[in-house]
């Protein structure tokens, strides 16, 4: 007998994407978001065939519709939980941090003190971010030694420890994630591979933050929603898990390989400006925890994983280049 699950962040690129995965699976789900669901290149998930059957959306907001979504959880009694929604994008966390704190820490608060009480939950998975830790020296593994240099990171930090507390004082069945840089077919274009292959696919120059000099890892969505139904059919109780290829790049590299990859010369394509306010220079997740206890292995390595957005980007390009490809802030 299938599980069912609740996914609330439905609508935003690893909600979706994890959506398709638990489809795949044969499972119940119901799609949780805030706003009406957007264009079809953009949700994974409608890009299936026959599983459609088993998704339901529900439109509503953490911070307005709290009592409509706990009626809805009461009524489905689903045996998971799992939570990609937030208020995200770094830099512009500094513009109005009110707003990331509202959405992140204190509407996350509210929704937590009320499904604590349910037990039909098996497992809570609170989608959260190595922005956490702050800029990082070496592979680290996972710890609560939180040191977060944007409003963004201090207000999902708030929200991890809040959640602790309520794993210690009530047993709250939560695990926690905290993935590299994902990407994929789907993804919204404000993120820097699908902006840069639009870019490169229409003409026009990416801007280059600080030269493209940070180091991250980045992670095919599958791999990431493979690795996060893992955690929340086998993950420990009050326990976080990393989520990452042991491959680096720097964003300069990244960039190089989508010029190669789409034949636009690099000099041509990129303009140098200065770098964002608190950027963290490197990321680098041990993931070991969670291919030594739940046995999850990526498998897609980076060159097919581009390979295949460019594809998506390609089969959806009259679409695409009509859709904004610069964030969109929502309070």
């Amino acid at each position: 007998m299938s599980d069912k699950f609740i996914v609330i962040g439905s609508n935003s690129f690893s909600g979706a994407t994890f959506i398709q995965f638990l489809l795949v699976k044969g499972h119940e789900v119901i799609g949780v978001s805030r706003s009406q669901e957007p264009n079809f290149a953009f949700l994974p998930y409608k890009w299936l065939k026959g599983e459609q059957n088993r998704f339901r959306f529900q439109q509503a907001d953490l911070n307005h519709d709290l009592g409509k979504l706990i009626k809805m959880i009461v009524r489905e009694q689903p045996s998971y939980i799992v939570n990609f929604a937030a208020q995200g994008m770094v830099a512009q966390s500094w513009e109005s941090p009110e707003d990331w704190y509202q959405t992140n820490v204190i509407a996350q608060v509210k929704l937590h003190d009320e499904i604590r009480k349910f037990n039909f939950i098996k497992k809570y998975v609170h989608i959260t971010t190595p922005e956490v830790y702050g800029n990082t020296e070496g592979w680290i593994s996972e710890n609560f030694h939180f040191r977060p240099s944007t409003p963004y990171a201090v207000s999902r930090a708030a929200c991890d420890l809040h959640l602790m507390t309520f794993f210690k004082a009530y047993q709250f069945p939560v695990v926690f994630t905290r993935a590299a840089n994902v990407y994929g077919p789907g993804q919204q274009l404000y993120r820097i591979i699908s902006r840069s292959l639009l870019f490169a696919r229409s003409g026009r120059k990416l801007q280059l933050q600080g030269g493209g000099r940070s180091v991250r890892s980045f992670i095919h969505m599958r791999d990431v929603a493979s690795a996060t139904y893992q955690i929340a059919l086998k993950g420990h109780g009050g326990e976080s898990y990393h989520i990452s290829t042991w491959q680096t790049v720097s964003i300069r590299q990244l960039v190089e390989q989508i010029c190669d990859l789409t034949g636009v010369p690099f000099d041509d394509f990129v303009e140098i400006t200065k770098d964002r306010l608190g950027k963290d220079q490197a990321y680098q997740l041990d993931s070991s925890k969670l291919r030594d206890e739940l046995g999850w292995q990526d498998e897609i390595p980076l060159d097919k994983g581009l390979q295949e957005t460019l594809r998506w980007m390609d089969d959806n390009i009259e679409i695409l280049k009509h859709q904004p490809d610069s964030y969109q802030h929502k309070k």
